[in-house]
């Protein structure tokens, strides 16, 4: 039943000329933000970097379905400070946000990375835990 009204949903989209992602017919995506300021240390561009290795590594096929995304953002950068008050940020941040409908439905700081950020692969086993969880909320 579900797949016959995306059908039909793409369908009368395709008939009227509009255009659609293929977001806009799916439950929702997880968008996994790695927030910083202007300063960055050694560590914060390590943790970055690990964050993104993470996602492009281990999720590429959430990637491509857009089930997942990566964004990198300066909270000090203009129109981006309020995500300080939003997730209530006081440093560097790696945040999972779950949205479903264009709304954001749950939220998670893994505060442990500043813990295994000198250690690789317990910094990579420990992202991907976390985003493989809130995938699941996806099915």
């Amino acid at each position: 039943m579900r797949k016959l009204i995306l059908t039909l949903a793409l369908v009368t989209v395709i008939n009227t000329g509009f255009s659609v992602s293929a977001q806009n017919l799916t439950d929702g995506k997880v968008i996994a933000y790695y927030f910083h300021g202007s300063f960055r240390c050694r560590t914060c561009n390590m943790m970055e970097k690990y964050s993104r290795q993470v996602i492009e590594n281990n999720f590429k096929n959430a990637l491509d379905s857009e089930k997942l995304e990566f964004k990198a953002i300066n909270v000090e950068e203009s129109g981006n400070e309020h995500f300080v008050n939003d997730y209530q940020l006081y440093s560097k941040a790696l945040i999972l946000s779950l949205v479903k409908d264009g709304k954001e439905i749950q939220s998670k700081n893994l505060t442990k990375i500043w813990q295994f950020a000198s250690n690789k692969q317990r910094f990579f086993d420990y992202v991907t835990e976390e985003i493989s969880s809130l995938m699941k909320e996806l099915q």
